[in-house]
């Protein structure tokens, strides 16, 4: 398994904390950290609302590189609340797929740490309406 692997994987640790912010939302449930073609990491955490309002860490993650001038992703990794790792949702792989639709099929994912098991975006998204 490539050690940028375990460097992502201690990024997103880093920031999980999780935690209520009110009666009506907590965060780090979740934690993602993003690797981009520059070879930064970037990460995020899912905040979870009462209503609609909330967002998955891997999009967080992701806003994060847009905010920070960059907006292709390489690697994606994210950390549930168990410690295991985990695919992006369908609205997290749609923001993909739309924010890099020439390459988002060559995006590498992390779905188990401890076999080192990972999956293509383009593998677990077939005939993406995009093309």
């Amino acid at each position: 398994m490539e050690r940028i692997w375990n460097t992502m994987y201690e990024a997103a640790k880093s920031v999980q904390n999780e935690r209520r912010i009110s009666e009506y939302i907590e965060a780090g449930g979740v934690a993602a950290a993003i690797l981009s073609s520059s070879g930064k990491i970037y990460t995020g955490v899912c905040i979870d609302t009462c209503s609609t309002l909330g967002i998955c860490a891997e999009r967080n993650a992701i806003f994060n590189m847009i905010t920070n001038g960059e907006c292709e992703a390489v690697k994606v990794l994210a950390i549930m609340s168990d410690g295991r790792c985990g695919a992006p949702c369908g609205a997290c792989r749609e923001l993909l797929v739309q924010l890099m639709p020439h390459k988002y099929k060559d995006v590498e994912i992390m779905l188990d740490m401890t076999s080192g098991r990972t999956v293509k975006l383009g593998d677990i998204t077939p005939e993406w309406w995009i093309g």
